[in-house]
């Protein structure tokens, strides 16, 4: 071999070589539109959250980030931490306290918020009211009025003008501070932003706006970030709060892509069932406050209510002390919330005795209906049980075991709780009580209630620190705790 064919075959193997880099270096990369999970081939499944369909091609040379030319920064340069003014990123109050309660303290000029619920719960109801609020100049403190002559831009992708209209006007939401914008294209909304130079956006709902400069139908994974990261960008550079309206999944998650939580500052859950009038807002994530807070509302057909005090609304009222109930305090988020639990043994003539809940875990039933028949003695087995929550009210945390026992014990004897009894408590399955968390707060709430005594497990609170007022009961297991209620006496055989 001579030294030409040497260089020629070095020649070539380095060009073979130089191609390859260049193919490899064009290859399309996948990414998955829910968790941001990356791969060289395309997978009908994603590899790190396991959701499917989610896995599309990247943009951009190998899913690479292109390169960016250094610029001089002339319009914001960095300055001394001290130096930045905090006044113009305050909360201001939107005129809802049950929001702002969440919110934590009011919208902040330039946060984007989104609230996310399922269909019919009350978000855009509740929208309305807080728009109309803004607009109207009572959103100051103690509702003393707010700056007056503020404007606010609803946009509504879901409903005519003329509904929204309809059901502003039932609600007592008409001022001529609200502007209204039925439109789905992006550009047209970010038109109307300039145009109006509103102090509130309100966007009704996200996964209906649309942008022309990206492929994709209206509520796609490239449209839903291109409509957020478009209005974000927007309530950034005008110091805007936006507030966006989201559709929620089968499983109650946030519908479109999990990056469109990680880009806003605040997303919310509007819960709520469709046969109450109780509505629960929730803060999962909040840059600007807490998010263990809880607003309160009642829905009817004049409008959304905020609820200061709705622990009335789980406890009932009833003239004839009944056997068979017993009120418990459980903990929505920081927000102690008395809940009474209801219960009816019956005679079951079936081979199979039904267990029949409503607001109350069926999992968590069976097992205390089996503490209560093991380690208590009570006959359960060939009754049938139905149990129920006061007012829509859903009970799912432990500390609400020994309230349940207890009615379920008082309605198998028929003998009745004693008045102003309240029970604190999680059940073992060997029958002891075990001491739940925020014990101080939850009695503070029975003692301002009316309550005069609490059963609790042994060793919860320190001695002399019960709330004035209130009697503490303290037992050790379950079956103490039934004979000091009074309800039965340990019949095991």
């Amino acid at each position: 071999m001579t030294s030409s064919t040497v260089r020629r075959t070095a020649s070539g193997s380095a060009g073979t070589s130089t191609t390859g880099r260049s193919a490899r270096a064009t290859r399309p990369g996948y990414r998955c539109a829910e968790c941001g999970w990356t791969t060289a081939k395309w997978a009908g499944r994603c590899g790190e959250c396991q959701a499917w369909g989610s896995v599309t091609e990247d943009a951009g040379p190998g899913g690479g980030a292109p390169r960016t030319s250094v610029v001089a920064p002339t319009r914001n340069p960095a300055r001394p931490i001290a130096e930045i003014d905090v006044e113009a990123s305050r909360a201001r109050p939107t005129g809802v306290d049950e929001l702002d309660r969440v919110l934590g303290g009011g919208l902040v000029p330039g946060a984007v918020v989104l609230l996310a619920g399922e269909p019919g719960v009350g978000k855009s109801t509740l929208l309305l009211d807080v728009a109309s609020r803004v607009a109207r100049g009572t959103e100051g403190p103690a509702a003393g009025g707010g700056p007056a002559g503020r404007r606010v831009l609803y946009v509504t992708g879901e409903e005519s003008a003329g509904q929204v209209r309809l059901r502003a006007e039932r609600i007592g939401a008409l001022d001529p501070g609200l502007l209204l914008a039925a439109e789905t294209d992006l550009g047209t909304v970010l038109g109307h932003i300039e145009h109006v130079a509103p102090d509130l956006l309100v966007l009704d709902s996200v996964q209906t706006i649309a942008s022309a400069a990206v492929e994709g139908t209206a509520g796609g994974v490239s449209q839903v970030r291109e409509v957020a990261a478009a209005l974000i960008a927007a309530a950034k550079e005008r110091d805007l709060p936006v507030v966006l309206v989201g559709h929620v999944t089968k499983d109650g998650s946030v519908a479109g892509p999990r990056t469109l939580e990680h880009l806003v500052d605040v997303v919310c859950q509007f819960e709520g069932d469709r046969h109450s009038r109780l509505r629960l807002l929730r803060a999962t994530k909040n840059r600007f406050g807490p998010t263990d807070e809880v607003g309160c509302f009642d829905l009817s057909e004049s409008g959304i209510v905020g609820l200061a005090d709705p622990s009335g609304l789980f406890v009932s009222h009833e003239r004839h002390h009944v056997p068979g109930t017993c009120v418990t305090v459980t903990l929505e988020g920081r927000r102690p919330l008395a809940t009474e639990i209801q219960a009816l043994v019956a005679p079951s003539m079936l081979a199979n005795p039904r267990r029949t809940t409503s607001g109350v875990d069926a999992s968590r039933l069976a097992m205390v209906l089996a503490v209560l028949q093991r380690r208590v003695g009570a006959r359960l087995a060939d009754q049938d049980v139905y149990v129920s929550t006061v007012g829509g009210a859903r009970v799912v945390e432990p500390s609400a075991d020994l309230a349940l026992a207890l009615a379920t014990a008082s309605s198998r004897e028929n003998v009745a709780l004693p008045r102003g009894l309240v029970a604190l408590g999680e059940v073992g399955l060997a029958g002891e009580l075990r001491p739940v968390t925020g014990v101080l707060r939850r009695l503070s709430e029975a003692a301002r209630l009316g309550f005069a005594r609490a059963v609790v497990p042994a060793g919860s609170i320190e001695p002399g620190t019960a709330p004035a007022g209130i009697e503490l009961l303290e037992v050790a297991d379950l079956a103490e705790a039934v004979r000091a209620t009074g309800v039965a006496g340990d019949r095991r055989t």
